[in-house]
């Protein structure tokens, strides 16, 4: 099992608004690509220097063949949406991560 983990950074400006589109629209259409099983959303606690509001999603997949797939045939139209809402407003960086082990 595979965990697609996206940090993004949101400026507070604009954080209700985009908190409402992560929830309400862009995972929803995320698990809707077929390629996750599950979509968990996490606010991280540590205060950054740059400001914002800092958030962890954590898509699951079961394997990286099937996150390959969502790279070349989801991933563009489903970041290209983010930009084009909150342009300017946002860092974000993606992990890949291999679940070894559950308890």
């Amino acid at each position: 099992m595979y965990i697609y983990n996206v940090t993004i950074n949101i400026e507070e400006t604009v954080h209700d608004q985009w908190l409402h589109w992560m929830k309400n629209t862009h995972i929803p259409d995320m698990l809707a690509t077929g390629k996750f099983s599950a979509a968990k959303m996490c606010k991280v606690l540590v205060k950054e220097e740059m400001g914002g509001i800092t958030y962890s999603v954590q898509y699951t997949t079961d394997s990286k063949t099937t996150l390959e797939s969502y790279y070349s045939e989801n991933a563009p139209k489903l970041r290209e949406d983010g930009v084009k809402l909150f342009a300017g407003k946002f860092v974000a960086f993606r992990t890949e991560l291999e679940v070894v082990s559950e308890h």
